[in-house]
């Protein structure tokens, strides 16, 4: 069954990589011998990642940013990522925006627009991108990193919960669709992860006592909690997992405390 998780000959892009739940997803599959392009806006940050993957045995690790808001900035992406690996295996759609903390009534258009347009319309642009190659080659994986906050309601991270609930929707969809091409395309589901983009809601030591009395496994969950859910959907060992979406929460949403 290991072999099974061998990812040696592939090659994956894994957006919002150079920090967090995104930095240990592409040293995780590095690790498991991927070849991994490591993308977020700063260029300096990509590099440090890259250096501290190609030290290490297993897969190579090259830098490109991009904005994940700016379409053109993922198709140059795409294409730096093909014309350095020959394909891409594995898409790992992680970088996500939260501009606003409140209830909807306080929320700008322009606040909303730029979360839906971050987390859920950059992931369809993504993945359109990578899936005739794909197709071509009938094979592939494609993750949406999404939320917990996308199966509840929230009064401070409305918006943000909205855009995750719509990635599970687009993997479902897209599921679907490409289903009959052998491309899988999944979500996970993370609880709190202790993150600086999760900062504001573990920092205080009363938001996180909230989180921590309805978490059966009574810790925070760490970004390498989420990596090897990402390595399981990435690999043969998920090839008949399709439309799916783990959560990784330390088992917050089975009970009714928690944040």
């Amino acid at each position: 069954m290991s072999s099974s998780f061998d990812l040696r000959g592939k090659s994956a892009i894994v957006t919002g990589s150079s920090r967090g739940i995104g930095k240990a997803i592409a040293e995780a599959l590095a690790s498991h011998g991927a070849n991994v392009v490591v993308s977020s806006r700063k260029q300096d940050a990509c590099d440090q990642v890259c250096e501290q993957i190609n030290a290490r045995n297993g897969g190579r690790a090259i830098s490109v940013p991009a904005s994940v808001g700016a379409k053109a900035d993922l198709e140059r992406l795409v294409e730096a990522a093909r014309a350095e690996f020959g394909h891409i295996d594995v898409l790992v759609c992680n970088a996500a925006a939260n501009p606003y903390y409140g209830p909807m009534s306080g929320i700008s258009d322009e606040q909303f627009e730029k979360v839906l347009r971050n987390n859920l319309l950059a992931n369809h642009w993504l993945a359109t991108l990578v899936a005739p190659g794909m197709i071509e080659r009938r094979a592939g994986a494609i993750i949406f990193i999404a939320s917990i906050g996308g199966l509840r309601g929230s009064a401070a991270i409305g918006a943000y919960n909205i855009s995750k609930a719509a990635d599970f929707q687009l993997a479902r969809n897209l599921a679907v669709e490409h289903g009959p091409h052998n491309i899988r395309v999944n979500c996970i589901a993370p609880g709190l992860i202790r993150t600086d983009f999760a900062r504001a809601l573990w920092e205080k030591p009363d938001n996180l006592s909230k989180a921590l009395a309805g978490t059966p496994l009574s810790r925070i969950g760490e970004p390498e909690d989420v990596a090897g859910a990402a390595v399981f959907l990435a690999s043969d060992a998920a090839r008949y997992v399709t439309g799916q979406s783990i959560i990784v929460d330390g088992g917050a949403t089975i009970t009714a405390g928690g944040i």
